[in-house]
């Protein structure tokens, strides 16, 4: 079983920047991928960035440039950097890790960017 703990959300102006946190714990072994997603209510769930088990990136084309996924392997945590922030990033954000086969999410943590 994998836990993961989120922190770094809150409420920040545009132009400001937050980072995220999500701290993996539990039977990890080995993780194919760890990324994040964002959310809006009523709508769908989307991809935001990820990174997998070899350190590849990919983010969605709205965050490209402004934010930055990374990991600390020993520490079995993912970050957000988060800059640049406009009004559209407002979402709560969810972590996400893959290993052995396993879909793990976080709790979520809010980000609103206020104009």
């Amino acid at each position: 079983q994998v836990q993961l703990v989120e922190s770094g959300g809150g409420l920040v102006q545009a132009g400001g920047s937050l980072r995220l946190s999500c701290a993996a714990s539990g039977s990890i072994f080995s993780i194919s991928a760890m990324g994040w997603y964002r959310q809006v209510p009523g709508k769908q769930r989307e991809l935001a960035a990820v990174i997998t088990g070899e350190g590849s990136t990919s983010y969605t084309d709205s965050v490209k440039g402004r934010f930055t996924i990374s990991r600390d392997n020993a520490k079995n945590t993912v970050y957000l950097q988060m800059n640049s922030l406009k009004p559209e990033d407002t979402a709560v954000y969810y972590c996400r890790v893959v290993t052995r086969g396993v879909i793990y999410w976080g709790q979520g943590t809010q980000v609103i960017v206020s104009s």
